[in-house]
């Protein structure tokens, strides 16, 4: 039973935080292509807020949202 606990161990020591590994030993040399995949979701979440908040004005002015207080059959 031991060995399987080591095992998981040596899977996420050795292989699954081998990426994080990498980019730590990068931050040494460039911090901006150490942060590179940090801004990248940074953009893709801006991207997305704005598409998101385009598709609910769109929504809005159509006035296809049912505005009412019973809206759901249990209220």
């Amino acid at each position: 039973m031991k060995d399987f606990f080591y095992a998981i161990q040596d899977l996420f020591v050795n292989v699954l935080f081998a990426p994080f590994d990498a980019l730590r030993a990068l931050e040494l040399e460039n911090w901006w292509t150490a942060n590179f995949v940090s801004w990248l979701f940074i953009i893709v979440g801006i991207v997305a807020m704005v598409y998101w908040m385009l598709q609910l004005q769109k929504f809005n002015n159509n006035n296809e949202e049912d505005k009412s207080i019973t809206s759901h059959s249990y209220l």
